[in-house]
């Protein structure tokens, strides 16, 4: 396939991506930013942290989104007492009727959907975020020594209650950092609660309609990945995540100071990654400084650790990643693109 034809490609993704916009506005009311953010994220192939306070229709979103996608979609409800072969699937017990012999065969788990909702994710035991961890990871979970391939495409659209934390299991870095995206859904704004209230209130039905199929959507992960990218955004996207890592040299410093531990290299991976999904979202063959600035919030905000100082302080993570984008800058790209002191002038480091 040539350029030519991804061109034709993205804009019918665009268009396509578009009627699954339209479709979800018909249930939900505004969180358009919270839409965008996970269509990048099914798009490029990753999965999506949704965290807000009880009532704001996380569960509603995400399956409307399976059901305008055509996924087969399954939520789980994650609990104290659920165990990983909950989730995962067992082996039972089958007997052939004709023969009279006996063999264990798997019986696949509520895991095995195009779409998962880990509902409440953090109110599970350890042991059962690390089987979701590897189903994640893999696409694959092992029982009984044997691994079984999850169906694809395969997201894990996880929600968690920020203000409510007895009875939980916080997850670990390493899970966090699974999460190509933490998408933060906030408060309606007075005239869209008014609008929900209106909505939910009546005795009607919307139907959500069936806008892209399963082989489309992996079309799409793959136009997406071969979206060019110029080296001196890719060192960009780079710069951004080793400057919150307190130990790099160059590190601002207020990232010293309020920073426990920075973004990974695969921040890096899926600030590139995201910024290509944004811009095929908007019709788009290219990628921009803007698709990265954009996409930096949800890749970033989980994989920046604060420290005491920034409790101390009143400052989180998002303050954090907002001082970023204002201190690094991207400069001409015809600078020299080995290196990194001349593509990147870090503005102000001394802000707090």
């Amino acid at each position: 396939m040539d350029q030519q034809d991804d061109l034709a490609q993205v804009q019918r993704i665009h268009d396509a991506s578009q009627r699954v916009i339209n479709e979800l506005a018909k249930v939900i009311v505004g969180q358009d930013e919270v839409i965008e953010q996970l269509l990048m994220a099914i798009f490029a192939g990753g999965h999506c942290l949704l965290v807000g306070v009880p009532g704001l229709a996380k569960t509603l979103l995400v399956r409307s989104l399976a059901g305008a996608l055509d996924l087969e979609f399954c939520r789980i409800q994650f609990t104290p007492d659920l165990m990983p072969t909950d989730i995962t699937g067992t082996e039972v017990m089958h007997e052939d009727r004709a023969s009279g012999e006996r063999a264990f065969r798997f019986r696949p788990g509520p895991i095995f959907a195009n779409v998962i909702l880990a509902d409440e994710v953090n109110r599970t035991p350890p042991k059962t975020q690390a089987a979701l961890l590897e189903a994640m990871q893999e696409h694959q979970v092992t029982t009984a020594g044997e691994r079984h391939p999850l169906p694809e495409p395969f997201f894990v659209l996880a929600t968690q209650n920020p203000i409510e934390q007895e009875g939980t299991y916080p997850l670990p870095e390493a899970q966090l950092d699974r999460f190509m995206v933490h998408v933060n859904i906030e408060y309606p704004s007075e005239a869209e609660e008014l609008d929900i209230v209106k909505r939910t209130t009546t005795d009607t039905t919307v139907n959500v309609e069936k806008t892209l199929s399963g082989e489309e959507i992996r079309e799409l992960s793959r136009i997406v990945r071969r979206v060019p990218v110029a080296d001196h955004i890719a060192l960009f996207a780079l710069r951004l995540a080793r400057t919150s890592r307190p130990d790099e040299a160059d590190a601002p410093d207020f990232i010293s100071k309020y920073v426990m531990w920075g973004a990974g290299p695969r921040a890096s991976q899926y600030l590139v990654l995201g910024a290509k999904a944004y811009a095929v979202l908007h019709g788009r063959y290219f990628v921009s400084e803007d698709d990265v600035r954009a996409v930096a919030p949800p890749v970033l905000r989980h994989r920046i650790k604060t420290n005491f100082n920034a409790d101390a302080d009143g400052v989180n993570s998002d303050d954090i990643v907002r001082q970023l984008l204002d201190s690094v800058h991207l400069t001409s790209e015809h600078d020299d693109r080995g290196a990194l002191a001349k593509v990147f002038r870090p503005a102000d480091t001394g802000q707090d």
